[in-house]
């Protein structure tokens, strides 16, 4: 029995899922929005809900649980299914040879007529530290969903990227310490982003590495090994911004074709597959740059050029937008 079927399924609820599913919508096309994660906003949700974007137009700044939120509500009118913590499993063509067939895992099917696969970077595992993994949900994490969580508490950060530095700036201002270890002696990270840590209410500890964490049911301490001492830490919260290991999980056996561990598309962001278009982070063409806002316009690329394969006949261009207003009123 199929679990759902829709005009198009969308693999992927990050940014350019969500605005496919508008972007088909709009065509008047139904969607069935597929998702691993438990809520809508792909690495935005899982990673950095509270950081502020710059680099989607028309926003100066806005947080990314703020943009996903906004992203949700203009699908909205369209009535996209959302299949959430559900993984897409395989892809196979329908009876018909006309569509196409997604296996969940778990069991449970979807059927469409076209798919955009919007899954960011694929599956992602948390790189993270021998030492941590026995505190993996009492105290050690690799994300910071919601700051408030972590007022008043020590929070020892691991790191030396971006991630590490913007939440080490971020919590400052909640937690009551925030200490970054990094096991080298200069980051990764932007440098303004660096500069702005030194000189925040931050412990930077440098050419170290946390050696052992201790605590009865809940973590309650960290041991850090630096080139003079080795220095104990009360910390409530480890933030392991490690980085992570990603691949494309399943859909790497799909039959598609791929350069560099990536979905190849041409410039309607088609696949070799008929009907399967691939959009955002994991697709790959000459020229493309990895911004949010790229990924968006990828996204009504693909959704629009659906509209045509699904219905022949119809204009690849979309109305304008300004018409929905009446159509609501009316």
């Amino acid at each position: 029995m199929h679990q759902a079927s829709a005009d198009v399924a969308v693999v992927g609820a990050g940014p350019a899922g969500l605005y496919a599913a508008y972007c088909a919508g709009f065509r008047g096309l139904s969607s069935v929005v597929v998702d691993a994660l438990p809520e809508p906003g792909g690495q935005i949700a899982a990673l950095y809900p509270e950081k502020r974007i710059h680099d989607v137009a028309g926003h100066v700044a806005v947080r990314g649980r703020e943009l996903i939120e906004q992203l949700v509500a203009q699908a909205a009118p369209f009535d996209p299914r959302y299949l959430l913590g559900r993984t897409a499993a395989s892809l196979t063509r329908d009876e018909q040879g006309t569509g196409w067939e997604i296996g969940l895992e778990g069991g449970g099917r979807v059927r469409a007529g076209a798919v955009v696969i919007a899954a960011g970077l694929g599956r992602s595992v948390p790189r993270t530290l021998p030492c941590l993994r026995p505190y993996e949900g009492r105290g050690v994490t690799h994300h910071v969903p919601r700051l408030d969580e972590h007022r008043n508490r020590d929070v020892v950060i691991v790191g030396g990227g971006d991630s590490a530095v913007d939440w080490a700036l971020a919590l400052a201002p909640i937690a009551r310490s925030v200490t970054v270890v990094h096991r080298r002696s200069a980051f990764r990270a932007h440098e303004h982003g660096v500069k702005q840590m030194y000189a925040a209410d931050v412990r930077v500890l440098t050419d170290a590495q946390v050696t052992a964490c201790h605590g009865v049911r809940q973590l309650e301490e960290v041991r850090v090994k630096t080139p003079e001492e080795e220095v104990r830490l009360p910390a409530q919260a480890v933030v392991g911004a490690l980085g992570f290991l990603t691949s494309l999980g399943p859909v790497a056996d799909w039959g598609l074709r791929l350069e560099n561990r990536l979905i190849a598309v041409d410039r309607a962001m088609r696949t070799n597959l008929p009907q399967v278009y691939a959009v955002g982070d994991i697709c790959t063409y000459d020229g493309r740059v990895p911004l949010i806002s790229v990924g968006l316009g990828e996204a009504a690329t693909a959704a629009n050029h659906a509209a045509v394969e699904l219905r022949p006949g119809s204009r690849l261009a979309p109305g304008h937008s300004t018409d929905l207003d009446a159509v609501r009123v009316s």
